[in-house]
C-alpha cells in the first residue's frame, strides 16, 4: 500500500467498528501509473517510492505502550504519528498535481509551502525569505530588459528532478552508489526528495541580490560588453554577517572535516575541490578566491552578480535555523544536524549559474571533462533541469516580454531518455515564418552577416541544434539521452484562473491565520478581542493539511469574490472597502467554498459517514474531543458526498441538506474574517460594484 499508516488504521477501525468504515486509500492521479510523462511520473514517485516518509518506528511502539496517539490533525494527539506523516506525503502529491495542472504561481506557492513543513518544520519561520524572491521578479523586473520568472521555474525543476529519478535507472543506480543505498531501497528515494527538494526549490532564492544589481545596469542601458567599464554599478559589502560561521557550526564542520573553517565559503570550497578538483585542475585556495570575489567584484565576472551565491547562502541559514529550532524546541524537524548532502545541496546550487561553466569547467588549453552524474549527482541533475526548464515563464524584463518562450511541453521518460516537445502559440506564426525565412536565406548566403535568432525557438528547430549542444556542453548526457522538438499550438490559460484580486503571498499566509480564527470571534465582539500572536500560535498548531485548507480557501477566495463584483488587494486604490458581507453575497460565495471544501476532502482520501457521531463514548473521555478524534480517525464527514460530482449536483446538495444553522454560521465567519483581517496590514476587500449582486 502506498499509504500504509493510513491503511493500518482502516484496519484498526475495521476489528472494532465493523467493515466499511475507513480510512480510504488514497488514489494516484488517473493514468499515473504507468505514464512517462512529466506529471505521472512525479506523482508516482510521491505515491509510490515515497511509502514511509518521515515514519519513526519508536514514536509508533510508544503509542502501542500507552494507547496515545502523538499525531496532529485538527488538534494534537487525534491521530497515530505515523499517519500524519502519511496525510503530509499526500498534501504534497496533491498540491504538485495542482500545479502540474495548473502552473500558476500560487499552485507553486502551496508545494513550497509542503515542503518546508514537512523538512523545515514552520513555514511562517522562512516565508519571508522565500516569498521575497516572487514579490521581487513581479513588482521589479519590469525595470530590467531581460528577465523572467524563477519561482515556477523552480517548481518545475523540482518536478523534472522527480520524474528522472523515477524513470531513470542509470540516474538512480549513480544516486545510489553516490551515497551508498542499496538499489531501489526506499530510504534512498526519501533521502533524494528531501535533498533534491532544497537544491531545486531554493537554487534561486538569491535572485533578489542579482536584481538589484541589474536594476542599476538597466538604468544605464548597459549592455552586455563592458558592463562595470564606463558605468556605475553596486556590490555587496560586509558579507562577514552572511558568511561567517558560528562558534558551534564551526565546531561542527571540524568534527565533520577534521579542519577549522571560519566561513560558509570555505566549507564549500573545500567541499568542492574535494569533489570536482582532481576532474577540472582547480585549488581550494582558486576556488575560495573566486567565491569571496562573486559579491564584491562584478568586473571580475565580466560585469554580472551571481544569484547562485546569494541563493546557497540563504539557504544555508535557512538550515541553521530549522536546526537550532529543532534542537531548542524539542521537535522531531529535520533536518537536525548539517551532513555531507547538505553541503552537497549547496555546492550544487553554487555550481548552477556562472561558476561551474566561467571558473571551474572553461580553460584555454585541453578541454574538460563535462560534470557527469557520478562526480555530484546533484549538481548534475539541477544544471540538467534548470536548462530544460525553459516553458511557461512569465517574462517580466522588456524585451523578455517581445521574446517567443515556448508555453508548454510534453515529455517522454520512457526508455531512459528524455524526449522534449516544446509548444509554442500558434499565434505566432507569423514571427516563427519570418526567422525561418531569415535563417534559410542565411545559409544561402554562405552563412555571412549575424546568424537569425528568435530567443529559445532558434536554439530548438535551428539544423546545429543548439539548445540540446549547450546542454550537452554542460553535463555528460551518455546515459540520459536528450531530443528535442518543438511545434505550435493554442494557448490555454484556463487553469490558471486569472482574477482581479492580488496580493503578495506574506499577506496570503496571514489571510490564512484569520480564517483559521474566525469562528472564535463572536458577533458581537471587536477584532481587538483577539491577540494576533493568540491567532498565529493556534494556526501554527494545526497539523498541515488543516493549514493547506485555509490556504487554498484563500486562494479560491479570488474566484468567489469576482463573483460578487469584489476583489482583495494589498495596494492603495480608489474603491469602497467592504466592511461586512451581506446575506445576499454569502448566498453567492458559501456554496462555492463548500464545493471547494468536498472535493478537497475527496482527493485526500474523506467519506461520507456519520459513524463518529453514534458509537458510544467511554464514561471517562469528553465526548466532543473523543468524537473529533473519531472523525480524524476515520477520515469521515458527514456533510461529505462521495463519488464523480457535478458542480451542480454539489451546490443543490448544499442548498437542499445543509441546515439554516449552517449558511447562518457561514455569515458569521465571513464577517468575522473581515474583522480579522484588519489585524493584519495589507490586504484588505474591496467593491467595484456597488449594485445588488442577488
Amino acid at each position: 500500500m502506498a499509504y500504509s499508516a493510513i491503511e493500518k488504521m482502516r484496519k484498526k477501525n475495521e476489528q472494532i467498528y465493523g467493515k466499511g468504515v475507513g480510512p480510504t486509500q488514497p488514489a494516484l492521479s488517473d493514468g499515473a501509473a504507468a505514464g512517462f510523462d512529466l506529471k505521472s511520473a512525479a506523482l508516482r514517485f510521491l505515491h509510490e517510492r515515497c511509502e514511509g516518509l518521515l515514519f519513526d518506528s519508536h514514536i509508533e511502539e510508544e503509542e502501542e505502550w500507552t494507547g496515545l496517539y502523538r499525531g496532529v490533525s485538527l488538534a494534537p494527539g487525534q491521530i497515530p504519528y505515523n499517519m500524519q506523516m502519511d496525510i503530509d506525503r499526500l498534501c504534497l502529491e496533491r498540491e504538485l498535481e495542482k500545479f502540474m495542472d495548473s502552473a500558476a504561481t500560487q499552485d507553486a506557492y502551496t508545494v513550497f509551502y509542503c515542503f518546508l513543513e514537512i523538512f523545515f518544520g514552520n513555514y511562517g519561520k522562512y516565508k519571508k525569505r522565500v516569498e521575497l524572491l516572487s514579490e521581487y521578479e513581479s513588482n521589479g523586473s519590469s525595470l530590467l530588459m531581460k528577465h523572467q520568472d524563477h519561482y515556477t521555474h523552480s517548481v518545475f525543476v523540482f518536478a523534472l528532478g522527480l520524474a528522472i529519478y523515477e524513470t531513470n535507472e542509470n540516474f538512480r543506480r549513480a544516486f545510489h552508489s553516490y551515497y551508498h543505498f542499496d538499489q531501489e531501497s526506499p530510504k534512498a528515494a526519501h533521502f533524494f526528495l528531501e535533498y533534491w527538494g532544497m537544491t531545486s526549490l531554493f537554487h534561486d532564492i538569491g535572485y533578489p541580490f542579482e536584481l538589484t544589481f541589474e536594476q542599476v545596469m538597466a538604468f544605464f542601458d548597459a549592455g552586455d560588453e563592458d558592463r562595470t567599464a564606463n558605468n556605475p554599478f553596486i556590490v555587496y559589502k560586509n558579507m562577514k554577517t552572511m558568511t561567517q560561521l558560528s562558534p558551534r557550526a564551526q565546531e561542527h564542520f571540524e568534527k565533520m572535516y577534521g579542519r577549522k573553517f571560519r566561513t560558509i565559503d570555505e566549507v564549500l570550497a573545500f567541499d568542492l575541490t574535494q569533489k570536482l578538483g582532481p576532474f577540472y585542475s582547480f585549488s581550494e585556495e582558486y576556488l575560495l578566491k573566486t567565491l569571496k570575489r562573486k559579491p564584491v567584484m562584478p568586473e571580475s565576472f565580466c560585469g554580472y552578480i551571481d544569484h547562485a551565491y546569494f541563493s546557497s547562502i540563504l539557504l544555508y541559514h535557512m538550515l541553521e535555523a530549522a536546526m537550532e529550532s529543532g534542537a531548542n524546541e524539542g521537535r522531531l524537524t529535520r533536518p537536525q544536524v548539517f551532513g555531507p548532502a547538505h553541503i552537497d545541496a549547496l555546492g550544487a546550487i553554487l555550481l548552477h549559474y556562472d561558476l561551474y561553466s566561467y571558473s571551474i569547467a572553461a580553460g584555454d588549453g585541453e578541454p574538460k571533462p563535462r560534470l557527469s552524474m557520478d562526480m555530484h549527482p546533484l549538481a548534475w541533475l539541477l544544471l540538467l533541469c534548470d536548462e530544460l526548464q525553459c516553458w511557461d515563464r512569465t517574462a517580466y524584463g522588456r524585451n523578455s516580454r517581445k521574446e517567443l518562450h515556448p508555453m508548454a511541453v510534453e515529455f517522454d521518460f520512457s526508455e531512459n531518455r528524455i524526449c522534449a516537445r516544446y509548444m509554442f502559440d500558434e499565434k505566432e506564426q507569423a514571427k516563427i515564418d519570418k526567422y525561418l525565412w531569415a535563417y534559410v536565406t542565411w545559409k544561402q548566403n554562405g552563412k555571412r552577416g549575424v546568424r537569425p535568432k528568435l530567443k529559445t525557438y532558434s536554439g530548438m528547430a535551428n539544423e546545429e541544434k543548439s539548445f540540446v549542444k549547450n546542454i550537452e556542453q554542460l553535463v555528460d548526457t551518455t546515459c540520459v539521452p536528450v531530443t528535442v522538438v518543438c511545434d505550435t499550438a493554442p494557448v490555454n490559460r484556463a487553469n490558471k484562473q486569472i482574477y482581479l484580486s492580488h496580493s503578495s503571498f506574506l499577506h496570503i499566509h496571514d489571510f490564512a491565520v484569520a480564517l483559521n480564527s474566525r469562528r472564535a470571534l463572536e458577533e458581537d465582539k471587536d477584532e481587538n478581542d483577539v491577540e494576533r500572536s493568540i491567532m498565529e500560535k493556534d494556526f501554527s498548531a494545526l497539523s498541515l493539511e488543516y493549514k493547506l485548507s485555509h490556504i487554498n480557501h484563500v486562494k479560491a477566495f479570488s474566484r468567489y469574490l469576482n463573483e460578487i463584483h469584489c476583489f482583495y488587494t494589498d495596494r492603495q486604490v480608489d474603491f469602497d472597502m467592504l466592511e461586512a458581507f451581506t446575506q445576499e453575497q454569502i448566498q453567492r460565495i458559501a456554496p462555492l467554498e463548500y464545493e471547494r471544501w468536498l472535493r478537497e476532502h475527496q482527493s485526500m482520501g474523506w467519506r461520507r459517514g456519520d459513524l463518529y457521531e453514534r458509537v458510544p463514548v467511554p464514561h471517562d473521555a469528553d465526548e466532543m474531543s473523543y468524537r473529533a478524534a473519531l472523525r480524524e480517525q476515520m477520515r469521515c464527514h458527514k456533510l461529505i458526498m462521495d463519488g464523480k460530482l457535478t458542480k451542480e449536483q454539489i451546490i443543490s446538495h448544499y442548498q437542499g441538506y445543509l441546515s439554516k444553522y449552517e449558511t447562518q454560521k457561514n455569515r458569521l465567519s465571513f464577517n468575522n474574517m473581515l474583522k480579522l483581517m484588519r489585524k493584519f496590514d495589507g490586504v484588505r476587500i474591496y467593491q467595484y460594484e456597488s449594485h445588488d449582486v442577488s
